[in-house]
């Protein structure tokens, strides 16, 4: 049995058989063969070998034709490659002393040779590993035709990778795909959220899980405390049979008051909204009886790679404006950039935009993205914008323009939208013009101005996810400094208060959508910073709801005052722990 540690960003436990992809997105992992079957190995090998040759050829002739002999010469380095006697004996000795399987033999043995050529400090040499990793994804490429992808299997399984984008895990087929776990990844990256939005356990960071799993292994994916662990004993198993079971009698407890209001004891009315990723997690917010949805993120529709045109907008948003039947829905325009960056080239296609969308920003964090990206692609912005008062007509919708760090910023969108309301009414297309719009709260020049921007904006909605990186300059994705990114930090809970008192001055209604709502130790302190509204994961309403109705506002008011004492992150989760647990004895020391 092996247990690793990871970052826990979707909640749940599952039990599953593994499937194991690489750094490439092939399916991969130690995989072993029958010694009758050695035989049947080599000969895979060799054809893939045949079928290598064929293509390398190919492309060289094909490159030399159009470019020349010279840009023709890398394929020509490869065939070289495939033909060296010391690699094709190390594969060969893999599948015939180790019974490795033919695909895995090849990974392991080019890995290694790669890995060799990367310690060498010469240029040279770092361009002979690159070939050989090039040559390493080809032949697994070939040895796994027909194989299962990541999208697709026929029966449960646990994805364990490297690293997964988000189109891959928005693609992933949930019936059969129960969690997963990545090597890399931070606990707010657009994978993280995506995931919760698919509602199925993950755990990011966890370190080099690939050199310890056989595919096929058995693994539990503990997405409550950020666990993996392979290959588990009968105790561990029977362990987390009961975690199961107590998790499901927990959910049968919070089904009994899902259409209670989230009233707190002293009758205070706390608005509970949901997040969603999808059109049809909408559905789930209705489920848990949101008061609407708070964040609609509209990035799910670039994940495809394709550009969608103003009807697939308006359609996707039209769905889930009916699905509320009446209640609100705040439709947050595309924050694409960073670690929700596509390829640009599937952003901007034309020649004469590259300067705008170069392949690799040094700094993504602080470049193009959000807001800055739409203004800058304004037909992009237009025709989101058009879509989204389009729909509207069907029911209450607000607009929200996400990391706007300047009035600057904020005037401009503000400008296109006013325009494209008059290309609408040219046109008679019906539409609906008193669409509430608002900026969400992620940079601390935007708290510091605040007061100007609430002279202009309708509403505001915190995202604690952003904010945090902003302002403890943490690069939310960067594995090296994701134990500074907290988003309890007194520094964030300063600006969460003072955003709260500002609104709240100007009269200016005010949301928290960032993680920190969703987790249910933090509710109590929330409502004791002012917050009235906030929107969470669909599937933790229930959770957030309870706490709500057993706390008064007066208490939480003392548990905000006494945090806003303390120095450190650690500190007030400690507290708000124990504060939490008084509230519910029952509970178990490791669910949160």
């Amino acid at each position: 049995m092996k247990k690793l540690t990871g970052i826990a960003v979707s909640p749940g436990v599952a039990f599953a058989r593994a499937a194991v992809f690489n750094t490439d997105g092939q399916q991969m992992g130690i995989s072993n063969c029958l010694p009758e079957n050695v035989g049947q190995e080599l000969e895979l090998f060799q054809e893939a070998l045949q079928t290598a040759s064929q293509e390398i050829a190919a492309c060289r002739d094909d490159v030399a034709q159009k470019l020349g002999d010279g840009y023709a010469a890398i394929f020509k380095g490869h065939l070289v490659l495939l033909q060296d006697p010391g690699l094709l004996k190390s594969v060969k000795d893999g599948i015939q002393n180790e019974f490795f399987t033919a695909e895995y033999a090849v990974y392991a043995t080019l890995t290694s040779y790669a890995q060799a050529f990367q310690r060498i400090p010469n240029p040279y040499m770092a361009e002979r590993a690159n070939d050989i990793l090039d040559l390493r994804k080809r032949l697994v490429r070939i040895l796994q035709k027909g194989k299962q992808q990541i999208q697709s299997f026929d029966e449960p399984v646990v994805i364990l990778s490297y690293d997964l984008t988000p189109s891959e895990t928005a693609s992933m087929d949930t019936a059969h795909v129960l969690a997963f776990a990545t090597e890399i990844g931070g606990p707010s990256s657009h994978t993280a959220i995506v995931a919760e939005g698919l509602h199925i356990p993950a755990i990011v960071g966890v370190g080099p899980i690939l050199k310890y799993v056989h595919v096929g292994d058995l693994v539990i994916v503990d997405g409550d405390n950020g666990i993996l662990i392979i290959d588990p004993d009968e105790e561990t198993k029977e362990s987390y049979r009961e975690l199961i079971q107590q998790r499901e009698s927990l959910n049968l407890c919070l089904d009994l008051q899902r259409e209670l209001p989230a009233v707190t004891l002293d009758g205070v009315e706390i608005e509970l909204q949901g997040n969603i990723e999808f059109p049809y997690e909408a559905q789930v917010c209705r489920q848990n009886n949101a008061s609407g949805v708070g964040l609609y993120r509209t990035e799910f529709l670039y994940l495809s790679g394709q550009h969608p045109n103003e009807d697939d907008h308006f359609e996707a948003y039209r769905k889930v404006i009916e699905t509320m039947d009446g209640k609100p829905v705040t439709i947050r325009t595309v924050d694409l950039g960073a670690d929700k960056l596509l390829e640009r080239s599937k952003i901007s296609p034309d020649v004469q935009d590259r300067d705008y969308f170069i392949e690799s920003e040094k700094n993504p964090c602080l470049g193009l993205r959000s807001i800055r990206l739409s203004l800058k692609r304004a037909d992009l912005f237009r025709k989101q914008l058009r879509a989204i008062f389009r729909a509207a007509y069907y029911g209450p919708v607000r607009i929200l323009f996400p990391l706007v760090a300047t009035l600057a910023e904020w005037r401009q969108a503000r400008m296109i939208a006013e325009d494209v309301k008059e290309d609408l009414m040219d046109g008679n297309i019906p539409f609906n013009p008193n669409v509430p719009m608002g900026i969400m709260v992620e940079v601390p020049s935007t708290v510091l101005m605040l007061d100007r921007f609430a002279q202009e904006v309708d509403f505001f909605s915190i995202g604690t996810n952003d904010l945090t990186q902003y302002t403890l300059a943490v690069d939310r994705t960067n594995m090296d400094v994701f134990y500074l990114y907290n988003s309890c930090d007194p520094a964030i809970l300063k600006l969460i208060e003072m955003t709260v008192q500002t609104a709240n001055r100007f009269q200016k209604p005010v949301c928290l959508c960032g993680q920190l709502s969703g987790s249910p130790i933090y509710t109590t302190l929330l409502i004791g910073l002012g917050l009235r509204s906030m929107s969470l994961a669909p599937g933790a309403i229930p959770e957030v709801k309870r706490v709500c109705r057993h706390v008064l506002t007066s208490q939480c008011r003392k548990i905000a005052a006494r945090v806003m004492k303390m120095e450190n992150a650690a500190e007030i989760r400690n507290y708000l722990w124990v504060e939490h647990q008084r509230l519910f004895p029952d509970l178990d020391g490791d669910a949160f």
